[in-house]
């Protein structure tokens, strides 16, 4: 539900978290089950009835169900699923590569292509042990378990308590990089996978620094911080800028100087906590309560709207079909024949100020039809509508053709006056047991894509005295990984 009656103009603070790889139906699926997917202010919700279900390829179709609590729940699917461009095609339309123009998505491919990644996974750690951690016991259909509120109770008491968008999509149907640089540039420069690691295009925060509004990226602990990284166009020596780690971000929100745009990382890697399958789930919950209460203890509260969503579906099962009127951007050349027109899959995204009224559901409205009986139109939210709503707070121009496009957010916020109770008192983050049994020896330690990834932009730092880098592509350990990345990081900007 939207309304044009907003106070948008009362928000000072805008503050995003962008978590890793989770669909819609597999984080917030269940949220309203209980009350036949209807929000207590009577919004329609698009959840799960429990009848979705996909073929197994052996015959079988398999429905959705709620994950066990008792099955080590926090690391499920229990590997990582496909997630690039050709797993997403595999995914919605049954055939890895670019469907024909007007092919409709079914989203009958998530068993399959599962069952596709798990066997080269496993034939990968048959030639070389540690190299995919799989939870024991995995099958193809675990990709149909979704998460309950129980299991999820400071996401979804938060999508309960402010507002849930259940048609927020990512903004292309592929991996985490071009995805990333939607939510900052608009753009993914035509790119759709992750091997390409730095974006130089103009940013939202170029536009900022322009504006002279404040503006703060944020990483975790002392990590480097990727976002920094792979955008070169960002400001060499901002002044209105500043770069910094969790506590960094949580004594800005205590001391009352937010910023007026603060976008903040997780820390990768099985020991992190941006909830990357098949990574401990429970640790986003813990960094969702974290962010949340330094908000909400914060002199700003009053002026701050949180928007907490994921780069991407990672894989994981939706049964909406993306939207195909996303607009292309000019530095977007189609690619593999596809256009840059149809959204990735949907993605959580929760909507958090005390100028929400508990209990809404938000998406752009189904237009009315015309005299034809046809429906305009229109264009769903999707990470260019982050940029969409920055831009119109602080009378900043558009970055490209998505994001002047894009609806911004600032309908969600009705309330007059902020509220002042406390949603999530008596709420505790979930923690999980020991790490799961794995097959073969494990993996659980091996650096992940994005510390490799840290690891190469830090590589190319120009450091005095500094003749080679000896910067492996694939560290086996990912604390090899972490100590390699910040010690060149903070060499070159402390």
């Amino acid at each position: 539900m939207t309304s044009e009656n907003n106070m948008l103009d009362q928000v000072d603070h805008i503050v995003v978290v962008m978590l890793e790889n989770r669909s819609f139906d597999h984080m917030l699926g269940f949220l309203y089950a209980d009350q036949n997917n209807v929000s207590p202010l009577g919004h329609p919700y698009e959840g799960l009835t429990g009848e979705e279900s996909n073929p197994d390829g052996k015959g079988y179709n398999v429905k959705v169900f709620k994950i066990p609590s008792d099955q080590h729940p926090y690391y499920w699917p229990g590997t990582d699923p496909g997630e690039g461009y050709y797993n997403t095609n595999s995914q919605l339309f049954g055939y890895y590569k670019t469907p024909k123009a007007g092919t409709e998505a079914t989203n009958q491919g998530f068993i399959t292509d599962f069952a596709y990644t798990l066997g080269w996974q496993r034939r990968d750690n048959e030639k070389k042990p540690n190299s995919w951690p799989i939870v024991e016991g995995t099958e193809p259909g675990d990709i149909m378990g979704m998460y309950t509120p129980e299991l999820l109770p400071v996401l979804s008491g938060l999508a309960k308590s402010y507002a849930v968008c259940d048609h927020w999509y990512c903004s292309v149907p592929t991996e985490t990089l071009p995805n990333r640089a939607f939510v900052h540039m608009a753009t993914s420069l035509g790119r759709l996978n992750d091997h390409d690691k730095k974006y130089n295009a103009t940013t939202i925060f170029n536009l900022l620094e322009d504006a002279k509004q404040p503006w703060s990226i944020y990483g975790y602990e002392d990590d480097p911080i990727l976002t920094r990284e792979s955008l070169q166009a960002l400001p060499a020596n901002p002044v209105y800028g500043t770069f910094g780690n969790f506590d960094a971000f949580k004594q800005a929100a205590s001391s009352g100087k937010l910023a007026s745009y603060s976008f903040l990382t997780p820390e990768w890697g099985s020991k992190g906590n941006s909830q990357h399958p098949n990574y401990d789930v429970a640790k986003g919950e813990q960094y969702l309560y974290d962010i949340y209460q330094a908000l909400r203890n914060s002199p700003l509260w009053s002026k701050t709207l949180l928007i907490i969503t994921y780069d991407e579906h990672g894989g994981t099962y939706d049964h909406v079909a993306p939207p195909e009127n996303a607009a292309q951007p000019a530095d977007c050349p189609d690619n593999e024949g596809f256009n840059f027109q149809r959204f990735g899959v949907r993605v959580p995204t929760v909507l958090v100020s005390p100028l929400i009224e508990a209990g809404t559901v938000f998406r752009v409205p189904e237009p009315d039809k015309d005299l034809t009986g046809n429906s305009p139109s229109t264009t769903p939210f999707d990470h260019t509508s982050i940029l969409a709503t920055v831009e119109k707070r602080f009378g900043l121009s558009s970055l490209t053709t998505r994001d002047a496009a894009a609806p911004d957010i600032g309908p969600v916020l009705t309330l007059k006056s902020p509220r002042n109770d406390y949603p999530l008192e008596g709420v505790n983050p979930p923690k999980s047991e020991a790490t799961p049994p794995s097959e073969g020896s494990g993996g659980w330690n091996k650096a992940d894509h994005l510390q490799n990834a840290e690891a190469e932009l830090t590589s190319q730092l120009s450091l005095e005295g500094d003749y080679h880098s000896r910067y492996d592509q694939n560290y086996e350990n990912q604390d090899e990984a972490k100590k390699y990345s910040r010690d060149r990081y903070h060499r070159y900007y402390d």
